[in-house]
This record gives C-alpha cells, sequence and structure tokens, in this order.
C-alpha cells in the first residue's frame, strides 16, 4: 500500500534512540540512566496508592473528558478547566498543536538545536521550520521574534526552562515576548522543567489569544512512565483541541495517578530539594574532571567539554561502555557539551567512579 504524499517523503527515523534501543543494541543494561531526564526519586507514594486503586478498574475506559484531572490541575494554577486541555504528555500534545495550527507550507520558527520532538511533528504536518541560533548558550528570544515577522511563522516554538542546556530565561523577557508576537502567530511554550525553575516562570494572562503553555507530570512528579501532560491556554483553543484528539487517550490508572501527584505538594517540595542537592553534587563531580557545568533549572545538568563535538562524543560513547546513559546536544556550538541527568546519590556515585576513567582513556 503507497503512503500518502507527505508522510511517504519523511524519512524512518525517531527523535530520539531510546536507552532501551541501546540497550538491545550493547548487549547489557545501564548502570545508571542518565539521558532522559526521568526521576530516579520516583512518582508520590500517594500517587502510586492510587493507581494501584485504578488498577482494579482497568477494565473500564479513562473518563474522555477528563474532568476531575482537568480541576486539579486548573486549581493548582488558579485558571478554570476551560484554560486545560490534557493528553499524551507534551509530545503528544505538541502534535495536536501542529495538527491545529498549521497548513502545509506554514512557516515555524524555532532555535537550531532546540527541542526536535517539536520539529518532528512540524514536518509530520508539513510545515516549513526556520532555526535561528542559541546566543551565549541561551535561546534568543529577540531573533526567534524577528524570524517570525520576517517568515510571516504561524508557530514558534520556546522551551523555557531549556532543553538542551538547561539555562532559563527571566520571566519579563518573556512576558514582553508574549506582547509582541506578529498577527497569528502562536507562541509555543514549553514549561516541561516549570517545576524545577530557579526563577519565577512569566506571568501571562490565561486567556491571551496567542500563547499556549505546556506542563508535564513525567519531570519533577517522576511519571514519565504514563505520559501524562497538559496545556494551558484560552478556552477557544483549549476547546479546539477536542476536534482531533484521542479522547481515549490517558486511562484510568494514568488519570488517578497524575491527579494524586498534582495534590501531593509536600512530595513535589521532597523532591524539589533532592534535586537541588543533586544538581550541587552532579556540579562538583564536573567540576572535579575539569569539566565546566553550565547553570540548570531542570533536572539535569548540561556540562562543558571544553573542546569540540568529537571530545564530547567520545565522552558519551566512552559512559555508555561504562553502562552509563547520557546525551548531548546535536548541534554546533551545543555540541561541545554533554546533558546528564540529576539522580539519587547511589545513581551519581556511578557517574563519579567512572568518569575520570573514561576521561583518562581519552
Amino acid at each position: 500500500m503507497d503512503l500518502a504524499p507527505l508522510p511517504a517523503s519523511l524519512p524512518e527515523t525517531v527523535p530520539f534512540t531510546g536507552p532501551e534501543t541501546l540497550e538491545r543494541m550493547q548487549g547489557f543494561p545501564f548502570r545508571a540512566r542518565l539521558g532522559a531526564n526521568e526521576s530516579t526519586f520516583g512518582p508520590s507514594p500517594l500517587a502510586i496508592k492510587a493507581m494501584e486503586q485504578a488498577a482494579r478498574d482497568v477494565w473500564m475506559y479513562g473518563d474522555p473528558e477528563g474532568h476531575d484531572l482537568k480541576a486539579t490541575i486548573a486549581a493548582r494554577h488558579g485558571v478554570t478547566s476551560d484554560h486545560i486541555a490534557v493528553g499524551e504528555g507534551i509530545d503528544g500534545l505538541l502534535g495536536l498543536t501542529c495538527r491545529l495550527i498549521l497548513a502545509p507550507g506554514d512557516a515555524v520558527v524555532t532555535s537550531e538545536g532546540a527541542y526536535p520532538t517539536f520539529n518532528f511533528h512540524v514536518a509530520g504536518f508539513g510545515g516549513t521550520l526556520h532555526k535561528v541560533p542559541y546566543q551565549a548558550d541561551y535561546e534568543d528570544p529577540e531573533a526567534l521574534l524577528a524570524k517570525a515577522h520576517e517568515t510571516r511563522a504561524r508557530m514558534i516554538y520556546l522551551a523555557n526552562p531549556d532543553n538542551p542546556m538547561g539555562s532559563q530565561l527571566a520571566p519579563q523577557i518573556i512576558e514582553a515576548m508574549a506582547q509582541n508576537l506578529p498577527p497569528h502567530c502562536l507562541l509555543v511554550l514549553d514549561e516541561a522543567y516549570g517545576d524545577l525553575a530557579t526563577l519565577p516562570l512569566p506571568q501571562i494572562d490565561p486567556h491571551h489569544p496567542q500563547v499556549i503553555r505546556f506542563r508535564t507530570l513525567s519531570k519533577a512528579h517522576g511519571l514519565a512512565g504514563l505520559r501524562v501532560g497538559y496545556a494551558i491556554t484560552n478556552p477557544a483553543l483549549a476547546r479546539a483541541f477536542d476536534r482531533i484528539r484521542n479522547h481515549f487517550a490517558l486511562g484510568r490508572i494514568a488519570q488517578a495517578g497524575a491527579i494524586a501527584a498534582l495534590q501531593d505538594t509536600a512530595w513535589l517540595t521532597q523532591v524539589q530539594d533532592k534535586i537541588r542537592h543533586a544538581r550541587q553534587s552532579l556540579t562538583r563531580i564536573a567540576e572535579r574532571n575539569g569539566l565546566k557545568p553550565q547553570p540548570s533549572s531542570t533536572n539535569f545538568v548540561t556540562i562543558d567539554c571544553g573542546r569540540d563535538a568529537a571530545y564530547a562524543r567520545a565522552i558519551l560513547t566512552g559512559l555508555q561502555a561504562q553502562g552509563i546513559f547520557i546525551r548531548m546536544p546535536g548541534v554546533a556550538p551545543l555540541n561541545r557539551c554533554i546533558r546528564i541527568s540529576l539522580a539519587d546519590d547511589a545513581t551519581l556515585d556511578i557517574l563519579a567512579e567512572a568518569l575520570p576513567r573514561v576521561l583518562r582513556s581519552l
């Protein structure tokens, strides 16, 4: 069977090579899984209990409206349920957003080296990507805006805090950006790491007609395996997701676990404290080995290896051979760095033991 022209024109690739794929290729499991920015601190005990209870009822579909989940999210952010859309993580919601907003050939602006899954969805729905470089390891809002005005873009993608560099822009910079968008251009604001930010997040009117903000339970809440994300936006755009979304995407266990996790603010505070401790520990490990850790507002630290991409890649490959999974940015000049997820002391001890041996071998 022939594919339709657009998917037929796309490569058979995925944005990331998963650690499971690498384990199958190398023939042994990783001792330390530090590349996917998951939380080794795990989910809230209350979320685990809620999921265990929900497991008895998995013969039933989950609520297709996600009513209780939306209400819990809305209460947390001081908005109404009409401002919320839920879906299969931010990745799934990004795909739906591209489907809602883009016609084939529409211009989309992003940063060169930013989150590749967004680019994957833009290509999948026929958009035309226009990229601007990072400025001193930060995304460049002025350049993004200028390119959007130049290309009459339909969307601008910006992650804040940023992946892959871990940097964060001051809230007033994002607020100004939201007030200077080109007509008919949507600011796609990815706040996956918002719960771990070291600066305040921007204050943007939830009724703003040209801004959509994405959050996830995969990072600080430790629920990456459930795939639960949500969007905060104006009610008209939030309702529009109902036109195209998979209405049974979030099962009963996922919804129950997400609600309990969002309500357990004490657990979130504990995880935030552990992340701060791990950030300091990983910073010390990098500095002891002559590497330069970058400031981080996320649950990973990007580390400048001080040379070129080939050297950074050699460190990554060497650690993988030692059973340690990490990742690195894919575009120069960011690819002089490696990116290592934060974790508990026992896991970081594995890295601390292996890293100097790898560096000596180079």
